[in-house]
Parts: structure tokens; sequence; C-alpha cells
């Protein structure tokens, strides 16, 4: 049945973050992607606007495939940053649900990484080589064994792999029915969020303290950028607040969701300690007037400027850094939180 490039555009439109144009145009591999990370993190879904009528003008092309020669297809510089990105967000979702297995850094861990690099190379007409993608992961996890940090030398050498081993997908003779085609993208999705549906509901407390943590961890990175901080704090926690006002009065409080609230708390407490670590910088009490922040800022950025204290440059610099930080945290506006 011919593809229309209205309803495709609908579907983008209405189901996009979760592939329902792909499933339409009969890109699984695409459509799976997009399940699993909402669209690309919502930058894939709304970059591939413009290359619907590509798309579809290719599901409609009824013409016989033509033998591909030998060489691989071109490298794709986007398809190995995706490939990288999609490895280490497979590989922090394994280390949030399976982390407890016994064997996990040498199995769970270099297998998720794997199979997420697998998946974007598997986007379109193109595909890599499972084994050889999935030895390069097994080897290098043994190298970082026990370290978080393991994710990216993994994804990275997964990565590699994957392009040298690209290639193209040989052309199927028959088509899968919808019914089937759903199935297999149900099982593959179910596969993907059963652990951390698992860990969340009968682990809430240790899910949330992990989650809670790596937050506090980015947050305080970010303590010299208080916007992009603020930005990101409210991208995190977007889905959290929906929650509450959705709940509210309902009586899904109680239970494990209650573990969530905690993480909750915990960002509040740490926007509070920054905030009165700004105003210990800005030689100001607690609660001080926008006219104080001014002038006390005002007054230290001439007194730390790098120019006006060439003979202690290097403490120049760092002084003048925090003082700035501490400014912006203070004046920028922020919105209410829900109580």
């Amino acid at each position: 049945m011919a593809k229309r490039l209205l309803v495709t555009y609908a579907l983008w439109a209405l189901g996009g973050p979760v592939g329902l144009h792909h499933i339409y145009l009969g890109r699984d591999s695409h459509a799976l992607l997009w399940m699993l990370t909402l669209g690309g993190f919502g930058v894939g879904w709304l970059w591939e606007f413009w290359r619907l009528p590509g798309w579809v003008a290719r599901a409609n092309d009824t013409r016989e495939p033509q033998p591909r020669g030998p060489e691989p297809p071109a490298l794709s510089p986007t398809r190995f940053f995706s490939q990288v990105l999609v490895g280490i967000y497979f590989g922090l979702v394994a280390l949030i649900g399976l982390s407890s297995l016994a064997g996990f850094y040498l199995l769970a861990l270099p297998l998720a990484v794997g199979l997420g690099v697998h998946v974007v190379s598997s986007v379109g007409d193109q595909t890599s080589d499972l084994r050889s993608t999935l030895a390069a992961a097994f080897l290098t996890s043994p190298i970082f064994y026990g370290r978080a940090l393991a994710i990216l030398p993994i994804s990275l050498t997964a990565s590699v792999t994957a392009q040298q081993c690209r290639g193209y997908k040989a052309c199927r003779g028959t088509s899968e029915t919808l019914r089937s085609r759903l199935y297999h993208l149900g099982l593959a999705y179910l596969a993907f969020t059963a652990p951390l549906a698992y860990c969340a509901l009968s682990n809430s407390a240790a899910t949330a303290g992990y989650v809670a943590h790596i937050t506090g961890t980015v947050l305080a990175r970010l303590s010299f950028f208080p916007s992009l901080g603020s930005f990101l704090e409210q991208l995190l926690f977007l889905p959290y607040r929906a929650w509450r006002l959705l709940t509210e009065g309902a009586g899904f409080g109680a239970g494990s969701f209650q573990e969530w609230e905690k993480v909750y708390e915990f960002v509040q407490s740490f926007q509070s300690e920054r905030q009165l670590l700004a105003y210990k910088v800005l030689g100001l009490r607690d609660g001080a007037p926008v006219e104080e922040i001014h002038k006390s800022y005002r007054d230290l950025v001439k007194l730390w400027h790098p120019d006006h204290n060439q003979h202690r440059a290097e403490e120049a610099e760092r002084r003048f850094i925090e003082v700035q930080a501490a400014y912006e945290s203070l004046v920028q506006p922020r919105k209410a939180k829900p109580t």
C-alpha cells in the first residue's frame, strides 16, 4: 500500500518521539531507536522533519532493488556520534537497573552498550556485524572493570568496530506483517524497560538515592554555569512535576513513589546550599535585597578583575569567576517550586 506524505507528517507530529511514522514507513530499527530514546532525546525527532519526503519516496519505490557493490556505505560522523551516545545511554540504563547482578561489568554492561551501538548501526538501509561489535565491547570491559567510567571507552570501541564492519542490509523477498513487526518491537521495548521498572518498583530507595547522587554531581559540576545548571535541573524534573500535578489528591503518593519525593527534596536542599554559598561569596547576609547584591557584585568585580591583579592572576581569575557565578545564581529569576 502506498505511503502518504500527509499521513507521515501527522504521525510524526502526534507520535514522532515514539517512532509511529517510522513504523508506518516500515523502518522498524529506526522506530525501536526512537521508542527507547524518545525520538533521539528530542533532537533527532525535530531534525528529521526535513527528511520525511525522501523516506516516503523510498518506501513507495516499487522498482527491483539494484545489487550493491562490495564497497561499504560512506562513513557518517553523525551515525558514529549517535552510536557512541546511545551506547552510553544503554550503559547508564543497565547501570541503574542491573548493577546488582554478579559479573555486571563483564557481562551485562558490555552487552547493553554493544546492543545500543548496534541499534543505531541498523537504522535505515545500513547495518553492521553484531558479533564483532559485541566482541569489541566484551574485550574492552575487563580493562575498566568495576568503574562506571567504563561505559565511555566500551561505547567508543564498539562504535569504531561497528563503523569498520558497516555494510548494507540484505534485500528481503517478503515483508513481515504489521502484527509480527509490532510483536518484535514490543519484545525489544520490554527487554529494555523491564530492568528499570523492576529496580524502580522493588528497590525504590536505592534507585532514588542513585539518581539523587548522579543529579547532585551533575549540578555541582555546572556550578560555574548557573543558567545551564538551572535549565538542566528544570528539564530533569519536568516529568516529576507533571506527575505531581496529575496525581495530587489522587492517593498515588504512597508506597514506592514516596522514595522519589526524596530526590526532589535533595535537589531543593542542594539549591538552598548553593544559594547560601553565593551570598557568602558576595559577602552578604542571607536574603539580602537586590540592591545590595548589585552593589557587592560591582565592588568585587572591580577588586578581582584579572587586569587589576597581574601579580596574582591565577587567584584573581578564580575569584572573578566565583563572583560572577554567585551573582547569576542570585539574580536569575526562578520559577516557583510545587509544594
